[in-house]
């Protein structure tokens, strides 16, 4: 290193610049190939050119200054000399000082004070400091006062090539589609180089691959990387690792360099149709499997990856395309074949379909490779099971009419054994079915009778489950929904849709429509009900009423004359025959209640009891109540004042004849001996003022001390 750093030296630089400066006239810069040497005019001198400065117009300057240079990364025996600092003041008598400070001053630059030559005592590095600011200042030896004033000068660091270039973002990654052509641009990589672009090519970079070739080229100066070979298949090498290289100094021998590598991953594109594993496929299923359930799978293999290698599978011919269907398995990227209808071993044994496999995205760059779908052959084996009965009809129908007699057959139901060994069958009812026991059926030719008496007033239907189960194998049984109607027959007579009662007005006019009434019949006739009303034989002359039938099968009665009264006839009853239309008719006698009332002149009606005629006029039921309700009150108050008074007028005294010793009051005290002049004196009794409370006080408040113990 040391070696090849000075022979850049030499070649390429002048080991030392002195810039030698003439004050105070002029400014002289040396060739770049002198030392540079910085002087200063003394004070005599610069009096003496007074007269000269003033004719040139210059001003004075003590120090003038332009930059120093010095190689990074010298090293030698010897600290490098940068520059030398001169005055003309110093005469030589060593009288002069130099002092330099500033950016590195004792540290990385030392200045000679006698000399004024300035040395760099450290190994510099422009890529950490490319410069350095310093003052430099002459001061007399002895009293350390300036002889001239302080200047600034810059020691620059000249670079050279010690930095090898980086790519600080390796190592790097890439995709680009197999099967590109040549020249697709796969990425770019940037390398950095720390030296000086500016001065040199210390810092300018050539990019080259040194492992990758053939597949992958670079550009050398912008670092795009590109396919170099076309149609590069994925499916036969997906990676490649790709070695680039940066080199400074533009390439050229002795420059520095730097590598990363690339792992560059081909991705995939439909290019490859699916192909299956094996031309043919062999399965067998039972006969007895259930709908949906998996018979086999199918798989055409696709190299490439993805969604690239979906496939949908189809059956595309055969002889059981209406008993099998496939689909597809996107996860295991696979066809599975079921069965869509029930099979059966006794009409056909074996069954052949031919699948095919397709791709579901197709890249048409690549449709001329011909078509990305393969076809199969699939066996499918029926094999035979022990099947339970099977009824010759899914669901059966029955009709019986409600007063069918009982035992009688209402319908049959026929099932077999579909096996070739064919076993005997034998029927029964499923209770749950059937709570009442309303039906039976034989066990052996399954016929249906009728146990119970049916209404089909109560129930029109019943819902019935029979049971089928093979005699050899109890464990094979079928079930099989019987619905049974109950037909309707004409048993229940006519009669009114409700209880009706009819008013008429006392002031109604001949031929007024007193009330309108409908029937109702439980039975149910096919062309529906159709009534007939008539009076009974004994009324056909009423001479009161009469009745008119309408075309909505209801009945209106009529008054036949005005003028009746209440007090001669409130209620009249009418009873009125209805006949059904069914075979044989029916009849039933209804009777309708007459109420006659009073009406407002509008026909409203306003009271219909005959005791409303022996009322004041205007004055109603409530109102003659509510008085009737007031007299009795004041009755019951007057014989309560006339008692109350009774009882207040009676004496409160007892009377002569009455024995007072009867009305002696016991109660638990001690008299107060023969000094007790106040004790108690039976005479108090008879005295009405102490009855009224005028006691003694004393004996009142033992009276009412005693009072809870009286007995």
């Amino acid at each position: 290193m040391p070696e090849r750093l000075a022979e850049m030296f030499v070649n390429r630089w002048t080991p030392l610049i002195i810039l030698w400066i003439t004050i105070p006239t002029y400014v002289y810069m040396a060739p770049m190939n002198q030392p540079h040497v910085f002087t200063s005019g003394s004070s005599l001198e610069l009096n003496r050119l007074s007269e000269e400065r003033r004719i040139l117009n210059r001003s004075k300057r003590g120090w003038v200054w332009n930059q120093m240079f010095v190689l990074e990364e010298f090293s030698g025996p010897e600290p490098i000399l940068v520059g030398r600092l001169h005055t003309d003041l110093d005469p030589g008598s060593k009288k002069i000082k130099y002092i330099l400070s500033g950016d590195g001053a004792g540290t990385i630059f030392q200045i000679n004070d006698i000399t004024g030559d300035i040395h760099a005592i450290k190994r510099l590095d422009r890529e950490e400091k490319a410069e350095y600011t310093l003052t430099a200042q002459a001061v007399d030896w002895e009293t350390n006062k300036p002889l001239e004033p302080p200047s600034e000068f810059i020691i620059k660091v000249q670079d050279i090539n010690d930095n090898a270039p980086e790519f600080l973002n390796g190592p790097y990654h890439a995709t680009v589609p197999e099967m590109s052509i040549l020249g697709t641009s796969v990425t770019n990589v940037t390398a950095t180089d720390a030296d000086d672009p500016v001065y040199g090519n210390s810092a300018k970079l050539v990019y080259s691959i040194l492992e990758g070739q053939p597949y992958f080229s670079i550009e050398p100066e912008t670092a795009i990387i590109k396919t170099a070979l076309p149609n590069m298949d994925r499916e036969a090498k997906e990676e490649y690792l790709v070695v680039i290289q940066a080199k400074d100094m533009g390439g050229h021998s002795g420059g520095l360099s730097g590598t990363t590598t690339l792992t560059v991953t081909l991705t995939d594109v439909n290019d490859n149709p699916p192909k299956f594993a094996q031309s043919l496929y062999h399965f067998s299923v039972p006969e007895d499997v259930v709908l949906g359930t998996a018979i086999g799978r199918v798989k055409a293999n696709d190299q490439d990856i993805g969604e690239n290698a979906q496939s949908s599978y189809d059956i595309i011919d055969g002889d059981g395309t209406a008993l099998f269907e496939i689909t597809s398995d996107a996860q295991a990227q696979d066809g599975i074949i079921r069965l869509r209808k029930p099979l059966d071993f006794e009409t056909k044994k074996s069954y052949t379909l031919k699948v095919e496999a397709a791709n579901v995205h197709i890249d048409p760059r690549f449709s001329g490779r011909g078509p990305f779908k393969d076809t199969a052959t699939v066996k499918i084996v029926v094999e035979d099971a022990d099947e339970p009965p099977v009824f010759s009809s899914p669901t059966y129908l029955l009709e019986v009419h409600e007063n069918a007699a009982l035992n009688s057959v209402i319908g049959q139901v026929t099932a077999r054994d579909p096996d070739v060994t064919s076993s005997p069958v034998r029927f029964s009812i499923d209770r749950h079915t059937d709570l009442e026991r309303q039906f039976n059926i034989n066990a052996d030719d399954g016929k249906i009778t009728l146990a119970t008496p049916l209404d089909r007033e109560l129930s029109v239907w019943h819902n019935i489950t029979i049971i089928a189960t093979e005699i050899r194998n109890h464990s094979q049984i079928s079930r099989v929904p019987v619905a049974i109607k109950v037909l309707d027959v004409n048993d229940n007579a006519p009669e009114f849709a409700s209880e009706y009662e009819a008013f008429l007005c006392e002031n109604g006019k001949p031929g007024q429509v007193i009330q309108t009434v409908s029937a109702m019949d439980k039975d149910d006739p096919k062309n529906g009900h159709y009534f007939l009303y008539s009076l009974l034989p004994e009324m056909v002359n009423n001479p009161n009423f009469t009745i008119k039938k309408n075309e909505d099968n209801s009945l209106s009665i009529l008054a036949k004359h005005n003028g009746f009264n209440r007090q001669k006839q409130e209620v009249y009853l009418l009873p009125i025959v209805i006949s059904d239309s069914g075979n044989p008719p029916l009849s039933s006698t209804s009777t309708l209640t007459i109420r006659v009332c009073g009406c407002s002149n509008d026909g409203v009606v306003q009271s219909c009891n005959v005791e409303a005629y022996v009322l004041p006029i205007g004055l109603s039921m409530g109102a003659l109540i509510a008085i009737l309700a007031c007299i009795i009150l004041l009755l019951v108050i007057v014989v309560l004042f006339v008692t109350l008074r009774r009882h207040k007028n009676e004496p409160l005294i007892i009377k002569d004849d009455e024995d007072v010793r009867e009305n002696i009051i016991r109660y638990d005290d001690e008299g107060g001996g023969e000094e007790d002049t106040e004790a108690f004196d039976i005479a108090t009794l008879q005295n009405p003022d102490g009855i009224n409370g005028f006691l003694p006080h004393y004996r009142r408040g033992l009276l009412g001390g005693m009072s809870e113990n009286t007995a």
